[in-house]
């Protein structure tokens, strides 16, 4: 099967830019011919503000590269990933009209959100469910007015023109994106459910390090003032390091400096964070937001490592409380501090919870099991294209 695979790269790197490069190396190690497409957000820097409104909306340079890449390499699926803001919507029209099946990996909540987080003013917020997003537009969700304007332009526009028909299958990562979802006007008989995947298998680890690790964007809406707040009530007795960067960072090291548990790491190549993960005690994922699939849960059930994670949207259904983990009240560092204290009063539970962990990586995160998943779906988007001619 020939795939071509488009994908908007973003100016800092981030999951998704990781997700995709794995999803291309899984096909092309089972044999498929994969062209990949990426745009570049920083490209757009040095063009003037009224070219990138232009190009956000409707970049005629993308289209065009579509549709000369469709003729010459005639691929039977074109998979969709990040179109925002380089590449446009109207990239999955181009490919569309020359006749591809047309696939499309929603990795958050954009179609329905301008900042696409469905979070505002430090809570979840879905005002925007269902409609056109002018209320992000008047709270500013995305950078201030002007640039929130532009993002709710795009929706309203490829919204009109039909260009979410355009897609044969849409993917969401877990049950609970296809959820919100379809509340937000997408055809549930066009959404399958295909997580992420973390390959190669970096092995369990021994969780002999009797520490907490937290891997992730040092931002509000990852929790990480309240997770600061429940260290500041554990007296010490519990160790904390800490891996990432982000606006927060300021905070993290100030955190650190007075208090001895914790240890800020900075950010650390994946090998490191294996590493690491393969000796903490648990992962601590306290996000305040409707998460889509955070891929550092995925890898944490590969190593075996139990996760203490807020239970909220796509990661509360992630982590079953009391098999692979614990959930606590999202925004609570009280409730956060209970549920820390009990994992380290429960080592044995916590030792079946690590089994638990690996088996749920072993039966849903593998690349053989996501690769079976893909086809299925491309095969489906194949048989609806032909449906449509």
């Amino acid at each position: 099967m020939r795939i071509a695979i488009l994908h908007t790269l973003y100016r800092e790197r981030g999951g998704e830019d990781a997700v995709v490069e794995a999803e291309v190396g899984l096909l092309r190690r089972r044999g498929h011919a994969v062209e990949a497409v990426v745009f570049r957000n920083h490209e757009l820097e040095a063009l003037p503000a009224w070219e990138q409104v232009v190009r956000a909306l409707w970049n005629r340079q993308a289209v065009q590269r579509v549709h000369e890449m469709v003729r010459r390499e005639r691929p039977a699926v074109v998979h969709v990933h990040n179109t925002f803001p380089a590449a446009s919507p109207a990239v999955i029209r181009a490919a569309s009209r020359e006749g591809a099946a047309v696939v499309a990996t929603l990795h958050n909540y954009r179609l329905a959100c301008v900042n696409a987080l469905l979070f505002r003013e430090g809570r979840v917020c879905e005002d925007c469910i269902g409609r056109l997003p002018w209320r992000g537009v008047l709270y500013g969700c995305w950078r201030g007015r002007p640039e929130s304007a532009v993002v709710a332009a795009m929706l309203g526009l490829h919204r009109a023109l039909g260009t979410w028909e355009e897609v044969d299958i849409f993917i969401a990562l877990t049950d609970f994106a296809r959820e919100r979802l379809v509340a937000a006007g997408l055809p549930a008989d066009r959404i399958r459910v295909k997580p992420n995947f973390v390959h190669p298998d970096p092995g369990p680890g021994e969780g002999i390090g009797r520490f907490a690790v937290f891997v992730g964007r040092l931002s509000p809406e990852k929790g990480v003032g309240t997770l600061l707040r429940a260290w500041s009530r554990l007296a010490g007795h519990v160790p904390l390091r800490i891996v990432g960067d982000g606006p927060l960072r300021g905070e993290v090291e100030q955190a650190a400096s007075r208090m001895p548990a914790l240890e800020f790491l900075g950010p650390k190549a994946p090998v490191d964070v294996y590493a690491l993960m393969g000796q903490a005690a648990f992962l601590l994922f306290p996000s305040e937001c409707y998460e889509n699939f955070p891929l550092v849960l995925a890898e944490a059930f590969a190593k075996g490592l139990p996760v203490v994670c807020s239970g909220i949207g796509s990661h509360g259904s992630l982590v079953e409380h009391g098999r692979t983990g614990l959930h606590f009240r999202p925004g609570d560092p009280e409730d956060l501090v209970e549920k820390v204290n009990w994992m380290v009063a429960h080592p044995k539970r916590v030792l079946e919870m690590r089994r638990e962990a690996r088996r749920e990586y072993e039966e849903k995160y593998t690349a053989e099991g996501n690769y079976e998943m893909l086809m299925r779906i491309y095969e489906e988007a194949i048989e609806h294209r032909r449906r449509r001619r």
